[in-house]
């Protein structure tokens, strides 16, 4: 599933490349993380609470995980938040594959947005 090694880095290099030249800071995968939670969420750059973007890297995680099947959108609160469910368990074995699963969901996700 995840690409070799060689192009898998160069891609996620580019990535922060291109979003270094958006947003003038080279981003870690936390930053990536909650842009994309905002772009899920719709409403455009504004102030949020701690919590909040605690909610907005979660719905970023499920987002991206949603692509392999791993979460489903159950449905869109009032405040127009997204609610994800799992629907099967990720298959981590440790804290580094898990990263590299998260950043090659993360690289599929801005694939699909070109």
């Amino acid at each position: 599933m995840i690409e070799e090694s060689d192009n898998f880095e160069h891609r996620w290099t580019q990535l922060r490349a291109f979003l270094m030249k958006q947003f003038g800071k080279k981003p870690d995968l936390n930053a990536i993380l909650f842009l994309i939670g905002i772009q899920e969420l719709g409403k455009g750059i504004t102030e949020f609470t701690k919590e909040e973007k605690q909610d907005l890297m979660h719905i970023a995680t499920c987002k991206v995980f949603s692509l392999s099947g791993y979460y489903e959108l159950m449905h869109v609160d009032e405040e127009g938040w997204p609610h994800y469910q799992s629907v099967k368990p990720l298959p981590f074995t440790n804290l580094k594959e898990q990263e590299k699963m998260l950043r090659w969901h993360i690289l599929e996700y801005f694939n699909q947005l070109d």
